[in-house]
């Protein structure tokens, strides 16, 4: 095995494992919205923007150490931003 495929395999472990966390955060997301007729809760908000926060500095690693690149760790965060940006709106609407 060569270098570049250890680092291609790396590259996509390293992808794989940010994705199946960006998952379980929009999980989150989507278990507010669904609730989000039900109820409000402060608490819930504040473990997303934990995860986010979290999850951005992974990312942020991942690109620093060449596992992944910016653009595809920006739109991995970005979709995620804006998920969670729908979910804050809907939560200011219901207010």
């Amino acid at each position: 095995m060569t270098s570049s495929d250890l680092q291609e395999q790396l590259s996509l472990k390293a992808l794989n494992l940010l994705q199946e966390d960006a998952d379980k955060i929009q999980k989150l997301i989507e278990v507010q919205m669904e609730n989000l007729a039900t109820r409000y809760c402060p608490l819930y908000e504040e473990v997303l923007d934990t995860q986010m926060y979290g999850f951005s500095r992974q990312v942020d690693y991942a690109v620093r150490v060449g596992l992944i690149q910016e653009p595809t760790g920006k739109q991995i965060l970005n979709k995620l931003e804006r998920n969670l940006a729908l979910l804050y709106e809907a939560m200011n609407n219901k207010e």
